[in-house]
């Protein structure tokens, strides 16, 4: 296994994890962590999408980092003026 296939694996990971944790109602989907392992798991896997140029997924997962970052704002009650 590659640095870029662990990178995306625990990227992709942490993204399931956290639905997994918010479906079992063990982590709820209006938190930080439920917003912070998604940017972060995004972000991991986005990296790894881009190293091999798979296009489709990079615009996937940056969209799905943007709306956790919103999320994650809007849970800790950041304003964007």
């Amino acid at each position: 296994m590659t640095y870029n296939d662990i990178v995306g694996t625990i990227g992709f990971a942490l993204i399931l994890l956290a639905y997994f944790l918010n479906t079992a109602r063990l982590l709820p989907s209006d938190g930080k962590a439920f917003y912070v392992m998604n940017v972060i798991g995004a972000a991991m896997a986005g990296y790894s999408a881009y190293y091999v140029g798979y296009l489709p997924f990079v615009i996937l997962l940056t969209a799905w980092a943007l709306v956790s970052i919103y999320g994650l704002m809007r849970a800790m009650k950041i304003r964007m003026t």
